[in-house]
């Protein structure tokens, strides 16, 4: 006990190789703002993790749905008035269904579930055409974004599918499968419950995550073309073609899937995912014309690239974004909360003790097994979270703390010692094809069982990331060690590095982690 003590006391001092330093708690200043206030704006409009777009309007409103994958709740939409300020109105899937696995059974389904959705609207409802990964094709739909949503569910897996409806009120959904480049018609009943028709009705190699719209007489076919990551738009004044097609833009240019939205006053606007590093896939916003009737990116004075920055689309609408920072004092869950795959919610509460997020230790042999990990998105170029705990409820062999979660994970893990010690460690876990390895684990060092900050910084600029805690929120100690950021689609969880806060006990502990509040903003 004593010796515990005096190490307590080293480490006040600046001992165990750490740095001390005194810093303000995290800015809550905006991370990024795409909007200038000055009627321009850069892109991209949400720099994070916002694969597989897909926008629409209704009346003067722009809705944006987007792959959540295994992520619970899933499949969001966001809202904006202007394509640049946007803000999360819903998710569509409360807890996914239709698999074990989505319950983390048997390792989980990382990379897999839900993703590419495709959003409509028609005659006062919102339809989302989308195809769990494995399973069949469902069509959501509700009268409000907010739901509830109904489902139905067809008889076949469209990969991708691109829901459409026609001027004459007819729904189709349009499918590629990249490995041979057929591009398939369906056609739906009347309530979207059924094929009556598949027709091949076009071949683009390697094409994926069609968008089908229509101008005028022309219909136009988007599609996605992974391998060189590029964008090819083909024409036609039949749904049945023929079609034409040319290539648009790739990664180089500014992105590789997406579409046109159109706009109030009759314009029309890009928007098309790029690969972006270990933030992710976001999602960039793009003026257009059109130049005999083929769409063209850009600007007649720099045409085919998405500008880094061009002036808004529509003016007048004030800076929104997500929210991001909680103190917990809602009795539900903010919207920019998700979980790693459906939670157990026996295990988690938001009222047992209010103005905290209760996590109870699940059980499981390590991290990427097990269930509860409330995460949200990482922001470029840099972003800092911190999290304030109180550890008085911990229980011997708990593993509770914070860190990024990806294709990296660094996390600074706090455990209550044999001896009824507060420790504190940092270990690096990487996610690999034959399953997840800790690369680096540090000594632990002693912290009391009372109110502990930790810190997680991530820098898109360097792939970098920095540990850090604090006893009392001002003089922090920095953990020495190379903590990297990456993306990978093959490995970790398909999506670009995320804020992760856990909780587990390889032996079933019964202990608790009492998170007062998280806060993120500027390193």
């Amino acid at each position: 006990m004593t010796r515990f003590r005096a190490a307590l006391h080293a480490l006040s001092c600046g001992a165990l190789g750490l740095t001390i330093v005194a810093a303000a708690p995290a800015s809550v200043a905006q991370v990024w703002r795409s909007d200038s206030g000055q009627g321009t704006y850069a892109n991209p409009p949400l720099n994070a993790d916002y694969p597989d777009p897909d926008i629409i309007r209704v009346g003067e409103d722009f809705y944006f749905a987007s792959t959540t994958f295994v992520n619970t709740p899933g499949l969001v939409i966001l809202h904006s008035k202007d394509l640049v300020n946007w803000d999360i109105a819903s998710h569509v899937m409360p807890r996914l269904t239709g698999n074990p696995k989505y319950d983390l059974a048997n390792g989980g389904d990382y990379r897999h579930g839900v993703y590419a959705p495709s959003l409509r609207y028609h005659k006062g409802r919102f339809y989302i055409a989308v195809t769990p990964v494995g399973g069949r094709t469902r069509i959501y739909s509700a009268a409000k974004v907010t739901g509830p949503w109904a489902m139905r569910e067809l008889d076949r897996e469209a990969f991708d599918p691109g829901l459409f409806f026609d001027t004459d009120g007819k729904a189709y959904i349009i499918t590629a499968i990249g490995s041979d480049g057929t591009i398939t018609l369906l056609s739906l009943n009347d309530d979207l419950s059924a094929v009556v028709d598949a027709r091949v009705v076009h071949f683009n190699k390697g094409a994926e995550g069609s968008k089908l719209i229509r101008r005028g007489d022309w219909y136009y076919l988007f599609n996605a073309i992974p391998s060189r990551l590029g964008l090819t738009v083909s024409r036609a004044k039949s749904l049945n073609g023929p079609w034409e097609t040319r290539p648009q833009i790739d990664d180089t240019t500014g992105g590789h899937q997406g579409a046109l939205v159109d706009l109030p006053d009759g314009g029309w606007y890009g928007f098309v995912m790029l690969d972006a590093g270990a933030v992710g896939r976001v999602t960039n916003i793009s003026p257009m014309f059109w130049q005999d009737d083929w769409p063209v990116w850009g600007t007649p004075e720099a045409p085919g690239r998405v500008p880094a920055s061009a002036a808004k689309p529509i003016l007048g609408h004030p800076f929104r974004e997500p929210p991001s920072s909680d103190d917990f004092s809602a009795a539900v869950l903010g919207r920019q909360w998700q979980w790693n795959h459906n939670p157990d919610d026996q295990r988690w509460s938001l009222t047992e003790r209010p103005g905290f997020m209760r996590l109870k230790a699940t059980t499981s042999d390590a991290f990427w097994t097990a269930r509860n990990t409330l995460v949200q998105k990482g922001q470029g170029p840099r972003s800092r979270g911190v999290a304030k705990l109180d550890l008085r409820g911990l229980a011997v062999g708990d593993q509770c703390g914070l860190g990024s979660f990806g294709k990296f994970s660094s996390q600074l893990v706090v455990t209550r010692t044999p001896e009824g010690q507060g420790a504190v460690s940092a270990r690096l876990i990487e996610s690999t094809a034959q399953g997840s390895k800790t690369l680096s684990l540090s000594e632990p060092r002693p912290v009391a069982l009372t109110d502990l900050w930790l810190s997680v910084s991530m820098d898109f600029t360097t792939d970098k990331s920095t540990l850090s805690y604090s006893a009392d929120g001002k003089a922090w100690s920095i953990v020495p060690g190379d903590f990297p950021l990456a993306f990978d689609w093959r490995t970790g969880t398909f999506q670009g590095e995320q804020y992760g806060l856990f909780c587990y006990n390889p032996r079933g502990g019964k202990g608790r982690l009492d998170i007062d509040s998280f806060t993120l903003g500027l390193p």
